[in-house]
């Protein structure tokens, strides 16, 4: 009895032990997962961080001499390198977590009734946990808090660089790269502008601001805009006349406020020359024998047509800061600045000389009073839209008046009318000649738009 006693007491206390271990085995496992998971999360954390600095964060750290602060600069002078060492540490770990998790299933469902419910644990639910606490949660946290996040994983990444089989790894993953990219065709990315519009659309974040926004959008209009629709043109040019006096000169200049003034011959179809005011300075106090035509510069004209961003170059190369455009007939359109180029960029520069006073009047929401005058690029900007429509109709015309002239056929008179797209232009102000001022209605009834223009 004693025997038998002592047996089933020795087979019990074998029983506990080994279910004990096999839970202390599950629960270790369990741990080490958890472990895996937070520090996949650091090291994809890593990459978001380290790779979305800003320049000036990036300078920062060459004046910062902690040492946190010199690893992160020297990890980041070998870019690849430190992202095939990233790829090759996360990689590493999610496999781990997949493989240990997909033991411990499988000692849980042992059996073939439970099959479906070990696939969508095993596949979806544990991939779904690693995608969001190993990748999507640490990659946003990093990105808001890139400087301090990159200090944090600096030790533990250079301490992985130096590691093998991660350096070994690391250094055949780099090596390969370099050889596909050098073998590899380049080929050019053709992109237009309208994509480019789209994308910027796309990308627009609160945190950049509707200044920074507009810039972004003239840079990316800027090669598809002809001189004709930024220009000066000839009716608002202040000219001067060779055959003119000295004090008659300086009496239009003072008037103008202008530091650089064409000359003309007869008419302005006829420009000799542009006079620079600085060059006038030094003879401000001379008789009117003083010939002053010895100091006008010799003109740069372009044409109507010439894109702003080619003449933009051919200022610059030829040291230039106004040119006089001329139609295809010869004649002299108007003129075009630097000045002119620079504020389709950054917007509308003034200085003391220039008018506060904007050409249009707001009315309400949806009414405006624009000059005649106004150019279609600026009616764009005000009633903020992209003008394609206006484009497509606008043939040579560059102003609101010319637009309607050519669409109507005629110069319209008093209260007639041509509606454009979801816009209703009204003439404020005609004679003989030309549209002196329009009223511009935005139209938001299905009704309205189907009027007929006079």
């Amino acid at each position: 009895m004693l025997t038998i006693y002592t047996l089933k007491t020795f087979f019990f206390i074998k029983v506990s032990f080994l279910e004990s271990f096999e839970w202390s085995g599950f629960l270790s496992s369990i741990l080490f997962v958890i472990i895996l998971l937070i520090l996949s999360a650091l090291i994809s954390g890593s990459e978001a961080a380290f790779f979305s600095l800003s320049p000036s964060e990036k300078e920062s750290l060459k004046s910062d001499e902690s040492k946190k602060g010199q690893l992160v600069a020297k990890l980041l002078k070998t870019p690849k390198e430190l992202l095939a060492t990233i790829l090759i540490a996360n990689n590493f770990i999610n496999v781990a977590i997949v493989i240990i998790t997909s033991s411990i299933l499988s000692k849980l469902f042992n059996n073939e009734h439970n099959s479906t419910v070990y696939f969508l644990l095993d596949v979806v639910v544990i991939t779904f946990v690693i995608l969001i606490v190993g990748e999507v949660i640490p990659k946003i946290y990093a990105n808001k808090n890139a400087l301090s996040f990159s200090k944090l994983m600096s030790f533990p990444l250079n301490f992985l660089n130096e590691l093998p089989p991660i350096s070994w790894l690391k250094k055949i993953l780099v090596n390969g790269t370099q050889v596909i990219q050098k073998h590899a065709k380049k080929k050019g990315v053709s992109i237009s502008s309208d994509e480019l519009e789209h994308a910027l659309a796309l990308t627009k974040e609160d945190s950049v601001s509707e200044g920074e926004h507009k810039i972004l959008e003239g840079i990316v209009k800027f090669g598809n805009t002809d001189v004709r629709q930024i220009m000066c043109p000839r009716m608002d040019v202040c000219a001067i006349q060779e055959d003119e006096k000295i004090k008659s000169v300086l009496s239009q200049i003072i008037e103008s406020g202008y530091s650089r003034v064409p000359v003309y011959k007869e008419n302005f179809d006829n420009v000799t020359g542009v006079l620079f005011i600085k060059d006038l300075l030094p003879h401000i106090d001379c008789e009117d024998s003083f010939n002053w035509k010895a100091l006008v510069r010799k003109p740069f004209f372009v044409p109507e047509n010439k894109k702003i961003d080619d003449l933009l170059k051919e200022f610059q190369s030829k040291n230039v800061h106004m040119a006089i455009v001329v139609d295809e007939y010869g004649g002299s359109s108007g003129i075009v600045t630097l000045e002119d180029i620079l504020e389709e960029i950054v917007g509308d520069i003034t200085d003391e000389y220039d008018d506060e006073e904007l050409n249009f009047k707001k009315i309400d929401d949806s009414t405006y009073i624009f000059e005649g005058r106004t150019a279609l690029i600026d009616l764009y900007k005000v009633l903020e839209i992209d003008g394609k429509e206006f484009e497509s109709l606008k043939g040579e015309s560059d102003t609101l008046g010319g637009f309607m002239v050519e669409n109507a056929g005629k110069i319209l008179m008093n209260n007639e009318f041509f509606i454009c797209s979801d816009f209703k232009l009204i003439v404020e102000s005609s004679d003989k000649k030309r549209i002196k001022s329009v009223k511009v209605v935005v139209l938001d009834s299905k009704e309205e738009l189907k009027e007929n223009s006079i």
